[in-house]
């Protein structure tokens, strides 16, 4: 049963990152990509990893997609003239897509028929304790990176999205009458 909603799952993850590249207007990409997260928070939830599920849904579908739904509503870009220049790149990039999917079927194969390893549920991989522990001793440079590094999308987006005002110059001074 865990293996029909593993393929479901996938592949709406799949149809989700295909549609958040495909639309031109931001906000439907952004929305794309919460179906994405979604998707993926569900294949945790198969795999037996329900914190990183639960983190998944929370973190990334909730927060961080607010903060870029935030910034994109902020910035308040208009929809721009199709371009036409870049009909090479689009069959160089289905090439190389078509390429992409080739050898990841051929990985698939290659490790399915060498490896039959099971899973074992009963092991404590995705507890809250050992990812805390992971990431407050092993990984805690990486993890202040990047909140420093969130910090400053943030700081540069507010920057991006502040409208510059010129200062208004009066032709002609008010005189006061005495």
């Amino acid at each position: 049963m865990v293996t029909p909603i593993f393929f479901i799952l996938g592949g709406l993850a799949i149809a989700c990152a295909i549609s958040c590249v495909y639309h031109k207007n931001p906000l439907y990409s952004a929305m794309s990509l919460v179906g994405v997260f979604i998707s993926l928070a569900g294949i945790y939830l198969t795999l037996a990893a329900t914190f990183i599920a639960a983190v998944q849904i929370l973190v990334y579908a909730g927060a961080i997609m607010v903060l870029v739904i935030f910034v994109i509503m902020l910035l308040n870009l208009d929809e721009e003239q199709p371009q036409t220049r870049f009909g090479s790149f689009y069959i160089l990039g289905g090439v190389l897509g078509l390429a992409l999917l080739a050898q990841t079927f051929f990985i698939f194969y290659a490790v399915g028929s060498t490896a039959k390893n099971v899973v074992d549920q009963t092991k404590t991989v995705g507890a809250p304790i050992n990812i805390g522990q992971s990431m407050y001793t092993e990984y805690l440079l990486p993890v202040e990176i990047v909140g420093i590094l969130l910090l400053m999308g943030i700081v540069g987006a507010m920057m991006m999205a502040r409208k510059l005002r010129s200062p208004k110059i009066e032709l002609v001074p008010n005189k006061k009458k005495d």
